[in-house]
């Protein structure tokens, strides 16, 4: 049997029958199978190359190279890219997300777990609970495949059992999002469709991609859940743009509906620290008319990150009267490190919502009834104390002061990736919600001005 003599060359072939072998004889994810393989092939190229540029005076120890051994290191290497591509890995990632939470409301006098609780407000669904503040996007399950093809396609498919996007409007439904991008004129111009969940505001559905349990009020109340249409995307330098035509909150829409909805998005990366958005939503006709528009942005440097929100918007029939329902809000958040692992985050939330009885995009009212308010959230007319309605014709005003601490206990950071990637963290979250009247049902069954909630949360990722 021949020999390696003792050169770098030599060395670096022996180590790599070594990661060869090391490869076979462990189990590996999709994640280990790649890197893998593109350490295999960075180091053939490199032997490559040292065999191609070697001089003549070097010929003896490029000569004890044993041919045989680095021809089955290649053909490993080929084997494995040809094994990945055949089984679909190519291309393809794969994360999740977790979050079972604790919340406790001392107005409404509830305190529970909250994990894969529905809140489509049906029966059958366990519960039967709804939409709210305090059972918003948390409490989850999630998992995501994304894919890409060699041509520049991609398909992305995000499963959350209970709590997607559209379970509210879709009894049952598990799919967050289902989308395609595909490139048309080279890959910064794309045709996307699909299900898509909403685009506005500078906040996230997922708890691994934001700092405080519950969400801000213009993103729970005042922006659409999910759009589902086709439209475009051009990425041109620092602008990113994209617009979609078809549905709002529906998957099918009735034969008798000719509702045509428009949304866009488009954000300015001014810096690695800093950019802006904004964001718009429009509905063609008279009897479901809804005009929504939002501006966002975002500056994070150090310790320090900063964001805020300014929206307005407008809908037919959805006020707390019957009629037009119209409001102005606003949002900031703010957070600091205090160590590399602890950030301390506040942020304070504002609605100004008198018109027509008060109602926002995602309010309940029971407009058959008569005239009432959404006494879970706070929206609508106030109330005396005797339970009467004050002036239907006048909305309150709300308002959100949250203040939470998130500790990131295992550390499983993707390089590139974002803040808020992979995981485990530990939060708790302190907020009071209020309003300029007493809209708020306590257990007790009498109306306040405000409502004081407390999250405690584990949040796994990968």
């Amino acid at each position: 049997m021949k020999t390696l003599r003792r050169t770098p060359l030599a060395l670096a072939v022996l180590g790599l029958c070594s990661l060869g072998l090391h490869g076979t004889a462990l189990a590996q994810s999709n994640a280990d199978l790649l890197k893998e393989l593109q350490e295999l092939k960075s180091r053939v190229q490199q032997l490559e190359k040292q065999l191609t540029a070697a001089p003549a005076a070097a010929a003896p120890a490029a000569s004890a190279i044993d041919p045989e051994e680095f021809n089955r290191i290649r053909l490993k290497v080929e084997a494995q890219e040809d094994a990945t591509e055949s089984m679909g890995f190519k291309g393809l990632r794969i994360s999740g997300m977790m979050d079972p939470t604790f919340v406790a409301n001392k107005n409404r006098g509830t305190s529970s777990f909250a994990f894969l609780n529905n809140f489509d407000g049906q029966e059958n669904s366990g519960t039967g609970d709804a939409y709210a503040y305090d059972n918003s996007y948390f409490g989850m399950l999630m998992l995501d495949f994304q894919k890409e093809t060699e041509s520049g396609q991609k398909w992305r498919f995000t499963m959350a059992p209970h709590k997607s996007a559209n379970s509210g409007f879709n009894v049952g439904s598990i799919v967050h999002e289902a989308s395609v991008s595909i490139p048309v004129d080279g890959p910064n111009t794309r045709l996307i469709a699909g299900q898509l969940p909403d685009w506005s505001g500078y906040e996230y559905y997922f708890a691994n991609q934001q700092p405080l349990i519950s969400h801000n009020l213009l993103f729970d109340f005042t922006i659409p859940s999910y759009y589902s249409g086709a439209g475009m995307e051009f990425i041109n330098g620092k602008w990113d743009t994209k617009f979609l035509v078809g549905n709002i909150n529906q998957t099918l829409k009735d034969p008798t509906d000719k509702t045509v909805g428009l949304t866009f998005r488009s954000d300015y990366a001014q810096s690695e620290f800093s950019g802006l958005g904004f964001a718009g939503t429009h509905t063609f006709n008279t009897t479901k008319r809804i005009n929504l528009f939002e501006v966002d942005g975002y500056y994070t440097r150090g310790d320090l990150s900063f964001q805020a929100q300014a929206g307005q918007g407008s809908a037919e029939g959805l006020a707390s009267n019957g009629g037009r329902a119209s409001w102005t809000g606003t949002s900031f958040l703010l957070g600091y490190k205090l160590n590399p692992r602890l950030q301390l985050t506040g942020r304070y939330d504002t609605i100004w919502n008198t018109k027509n009885g008060g109602g926002v995009l995602g309010t309940a009212f029971d407009n058959a009834g008569g005239f009432t308010s959404d006494t879970r959230n706070g929206f609508g007319p106030a109330y005396d104390s005797s339970g009467n309605v004050i002036d239907a014709n006048k909305g309150v005003n709300r308002y959100a002061l949250a203040v939470g601490l998130n500790y990131l206990l295992t550390p499983n950071h993707t390089p590139g990736s974002g803040l808020w990637s992979t995981g485990t963290w530990i939060k708790t979250e302190l907020r009071y919600d209020g309003a300029n009247g007493n809209v708020f049902l306590g257990s007790d069954g009498h109306y306040r001005e405000g409502s004081l909630m407390f999250l405690s949360s584990i949040v796994f990722a990968f």
